[in-house]
This record gives structure tokens, sequence and C-alpha cells, in this order.
């Protein structure tokens, strides 16, 4: 099994078309087995560089090869042998290139790759002052710029849980808040997309920026005009609001909530858009923004038409705070006043 493994591997890097695609086709169809995966990896530093050559190659030899790369990325044990083998920057360049046919399986093979620290830290560019923040910058635009549709396949969605996987260090959250590049403003508004994983990983990713909101509270409140439609949008239940409520809120939230609309129907993203609220509510300035935006009646409507157990705990948690916050102000004050 050793020598035909030795043999298989030498075949991906023939000259010869035929070869390498009856090579890759035999790796790509070993990957989608457990027992496949279990007697590849045992070869995974020398069949990795091959593999990723002919990601460049034709369509019909660069599928196969991404697909199984993307199999093989599964088991988090073998990334830092991807990133040994420079996987990360044979992606990156590739991706997005005129032509390429594989985009989707390329950040899918990044998403797997960012779930574990090294891969994070070597997407970001840690350690490289030139570099550091124009992978994921690349990847922001790509997002952006090719958005879901009925038609055409979404290549570029699973961007969306890259970002989550970033902004769990400490450095991905600096660099997606930082003001300079204006990736936080350009992600929000993908919170209103047709793709579940788009919005998931949207609303994932602006609460883990939020763990930042002690030190980085100007920079979310910066993006104010996308960050509470983002957050507070999902939690407002399905029915129109009464002029009386949104009197008190700016247009951006004010105009959608004037009418009836289709509601947030994912749990997840309801949960996490309730907890980055609380994170912004834990610091003063949050929660006078929260309040000057008339968020509490927001929140007490949606919570009023919410029937999911764990959405309802993450209401109720941002709710207790809000209110004893609130009550704190009535005892130093005498009387709360929205300022």
């Amino acid at each position: 099994m050793s020598a035909d493994l030795d043999d298989l591997v030498g075949f991906l890097a023939s000259p010869s078309p035929q070869l390498k695609k009856a090579a890759v086709d035999i790796v790509q169809g070993l990957t989608g087995t457990e027992d496949g995966l279990r007697v590849l990896s045992s070869k995974c530093s020398q069949l990795l560089p091959p593999l990723l050559n002919l990601l460049a190659d034709t369509q019909e030899i660069a599928q196969p090869a991404a697909e199984a790369l993307v199999n093989l990325s599964q088991d988090n044990k073998s990334v830092d042998t991807f990133l040994n083998a420079g996987a990360v920057e044979k992606v990156m360049e590739l991706i997005g290139k005129s032509g390429c046919g594989i985009n989707r399986l390329l950040v899918m093979l990044l998403v797997n790759l960012t779930q574990v620290e090294s891969g994070a830290k070597r997407l970001l560019q840690e350690g490289d002052e030139k570099l550091a923040g124009l992978n994921v910058s690349r990847l922001v635009r790509f997002f952006t710029r090719f958005s879901s549709d009925k038609e055409n396949e979404d290549a570029f969605e699973h961007v969306a849980p890259i970002l989550v996987n970033i902004t769990r260090l400490q450095s991905g959250r600096k660099l997606i808040l930082d003001q300079s590049r204006g990736l936080f403003k350009q992600i929000l508004p993908q919170i209103d997309s047709r793709s579940l994983i788009r919005r998931q990983g949207v609303a994932g990713t602006v609460r883990n920026c939020c763990f930042e909101a002690e030190e980085e509270l100007p920079s979310l409140l910066l993006a104010s005009s996308f960050l509470w439609p983002a957050l507070l949008l999902p939690l407002a239940g399905k029915r129109a609001y009464s002029e009386e409520d949104t009197d008190k809120m700016p247009l951006e939230l004010a105009t959608p909530l004037s009418f009836e609309r289709d509601g947030e129907d994912d749990p997840q993203v309801r949960i996490e858009a309730a907890d980055a609220l609380y994170l912004i509510a834990l610091q003063e300035g949050g929660r006078r923004a929260f309040w000057n935006v008339n968020g509490t009646r927001i929140i007490q409507v949606g919570y009023e038409y919410e029937e999911d157990p764990k959405v309802m705990e993450a209401y109720e948690r941002l709710g207790a705070l809000i209110v004893q916050e609130s009550f704190d102000v009535e005892e130093d004050t005498g009387g709360f006043v929205q300022t």
C-alpha cells in the first residue's frame, strides 16, 4: 500500500494530463471515505504539494484536487502540514482570479484551515508588518462585491465563517475594527443577505468584535448607521411599529420598522445579535447609544413575539442589564432621562 501511494503521489506531478487526471480522481475518491482519509493522512506531507500545484491546472483537474484538499483539511491535526506546504499562500494567489472556477472550494479550504489558531494567524499574516491584513481585506472585497443571488452560485458566502474564525483572535477583531480599513462597515449590510451562511457569519463576527467594546466602542459606534440595523432588526419581530415608537429612532431603523416585514427566522442569528448588544450595553456609552435609538422598545416588542427558548434567554439577559442600569440611574438621579 505504501508503494502504491508513492506511485500515486508521483502521478499527481506527471507531465501527462491523462495520468494527472486519473491520479487526482483516485485521491479525490479516497478522501470521500473515512478509510481513504486515514490512509492518505499517512502521506499528507508528500501529498499536499502536488495537490496544491494542481489547483492552478485546468478546471477538470483543479476541481477534484480542490475537493480532495477540502476533505483532507477537515482534520484539524493536519492544519500545520497544510501551512508548512504553503496552502494559505497558494489559495490567496489563485482566489478571485479571472477564469478561476473553484473559488467556492478555495474559500471552504480556508474555512477549515482557520478553525485552528495557527491557520487563522497565517491568514491574518501576523508578524508581517507590510502585508498584515491584506488577505482578509481581499476576502472581504470578494465577499461584499459578489453577493448571493438566485441565478448564480454564491462562491464567496463561506467568507462569512472565515471572518468568524479570525475574530476569535484579538488580532482579528482589531483588524476588522480598524477604521482606516473600513472592513466593519463593509460586512454589516450582509446581515440582510438571502444566504443563511452569510447572515450567521456576519452576526457571529459582529458578536466577536463586540468583545472589544471596552476599548473599541468608538469604532463600533462610528458604524452605528449600519450597526444598529444589523443587530436590532433581527430582534424586532414582524409587526409594524407605531409612529410614537419610530419617531424616537434614526431613519435606518424607523423606515423598515414602519411596515410589517419578514423577520429573521434563524435562531442563531437572533441569539448572536442579542449577545452583541449585551456586550455593547455593558459599556456606559454603549447603553446611552442603545437608549438613544429606542433600542429598549425594539427589544420589548421583539421579546413579546419570540418563541424560541434559547433566544428568549438572550433577550432576557440583555433586558435584565438594561433594566438594572435604568434602575441604577433613577437611584442616582431621582429619575431616568435619556440623553
